[in-house]
């Protein structure tokens, strides 16, 4: 059984990271996003095992310890990780996964995994990631720039990734990323992997004709 890929998935807040995703793994086999480890409470309406793991702060911290995070950070006083094990069991299974990080996560996860594919996904313009960031109306102005200055902080390291996706037209940015996964999987160690009896077949000696 051929090995899966690891996809790398960053994009500021507003660029539509999350929407292009879910859409990608709803339109292709094989692919699936990883699940974190999280010590933030559970919120209505999510599942243990589904949106995160929700995990005790003592247990998260001896994961740390032994090593079993791919990576990990502590935000706003709660952990989030992505556990090793999990990601390697899938991909030995053929499995592609992707992981939802940014780019500080995917700077720990490329230390570990060179041969991850990473992709950062860009709004169109400045003006409208504003207008996305602001489209719920509720937030004041204070907040919406703060997360207008996150979000440039975040776009900065996108040269630190193999390919970009600019999500101006989603259906445009959702077949680019199709493309990405799919030409990962044509290349030739790939096919060599997946046909193997294949290859060999078509390459065998006919047998000669007395």
């Amino acid at each position: 059984m051929s090995q899966g890929t690891l996809f790398i998935v960053s994009a500021p807040s507003g660029a539509g990271k999350t929407s292009l995703v879910r859409e990608l793994i709803e339109s292709l086999d094989g692919i699936q996003v990883s699940v974190s480890h999280t010590t933030r409470a559970k919120r209505d309406g999510e599942v243990d095992g589904v949106n995160y793991h929700f995990t005790q702060v003592h247990d998260f911290e001896a994961m740390i310890a032994r090593g079993d995070f791919f990576e990990y950070a502590k935000v706003f006083d709660n952990y989030y990780g992505t556990s090793r094990e999990a990601v390697q069991t899938l991909l030995d299974a053929g499995q592609d996964v992707i992981l939802e990080i940014d780019w500080q996560g995917a700077q720990q996860v490329r230390e570990q995994m060179p041969s991850a594919v990473s992709i950062f996904i860009l709004p169109p313009s400045r003006s409208e990631l504003e207008r996305r960031l602001s489209s719920r109306g509720t937030d004041e102005h204070a907040v919406i720039a703060r997360r207008m200055r996150d979000a440039v902080s975040e776009m900065s390291h996108y040269d630190e990734y193999d390919y970009l996706v600019i999500n101006d037209d989603f259906t445009t940015a959702l077949q680019e990323l199709q493309s990405l996964v799919i030409s990962r999987r044509l290349t030739r160690v790939a096919m060599q992997e997946r046909h193997a009896p294949l290859l060999d077949a078509l390459l065998s000696q006919a047998p000669s004709v007395e």
